[in-house]
């Protein structure tokens, strides 16, 4: 299947975007010989930015596999602050240890290991950026567990927010989206239909969509 993104404009925007550290190149060098699903260096890149932006000491994650969003985030906060990792597989998550520690950031990251749904509500907050990328179907559950622990100014950031392989078709969302029927739709893709439709009708919340990688839905808690 063609990538939602063309290859020479992703390719760009890592040029354009900061340049990974030597961690990152062997953390990408690892998702590909797993096959395992990364935001990238497009994405990873702009998520530091927005670290960058919104001055973030404090950052949760649902759902961080073996820690690449989480090191491009770590890597630009200030000595005090976190990002807390949740994952369910626990070797994903001594793996994420290994990599933090390798470039020297463990001690603004926080492992833990579990359901992050479960995990948050052993947190009071504020955080200044939340990452939802669980289970597709539970990305309203995660919005709903964190929202108010969302400092205003913060930010939410949904990957998939335009496909992911099989879980979640791009068309089939853009057709629920528009209003269309989701008969038929997986499972994962009515799941995130139902968390734009959600975050989209919060009044505390602005919503857009960052059209790189597998799409990003940005939400800005402005009250």
């Amino acid at each position: 299947m063609p990538p939602l993104v063309p290859d020479n404009v992703t390719a760009f925007a890592e040029t354009v975007g900061p340049e990974p550290d030597d961690v990152l190149r062997e953390m990408q060098r690892h998702a590909e010989r797993e096959a395992f699903p990364i935001v990238g260096p497009a994405v990873g890149g702009w998520l530091a930015l927005v670290a960058r932006m919104t001055d973030a000491s404090r950052i949760f994650e649902f759902g961080s596999g073996f820690g690449y969003s989480a090191y491009w985030f770590a890597s630009v906060l200030p000595a005090d602050g976190e990002v807390i990792l949740t994952e369910v597989d626990t070797e994903e998550l001594d793996l994420a240890r290994d990599f933090f520690e390798g470039g020297d950031l463990a001690d603004r990251a926080v492992f833990e290991a579990g359901d992050a749904i479960e995990t948050i509500e052993a947190y009071d907050g504020p955080f200044d950026i939340v990452l939802v990328d669980n289970e597709k179907g539970r990305y309203i559950d995660a919005f709903e567990a964190v929202r108010e622990k969302v400092v205003p100014g913060g930010v939410v950031l949904a990957d998939n927010a335009m496909r992911a392989d099989p879980v979640v078709d791009f068309e089939d969302l853009r057709e629920i989206v528009a209003g269309g029927d989701s008969t038929g739709a997986s499972e994962g893709t009515r799941g995130i239909a139902a968390y734009l439709e959600a975050v989209r009708a919060d009044p505390e919340f602005e919503t857009a969509i960052l059209p790189l990688g597998s799409g990003v839905a940005v939400s800005y808690r402005v009250g």
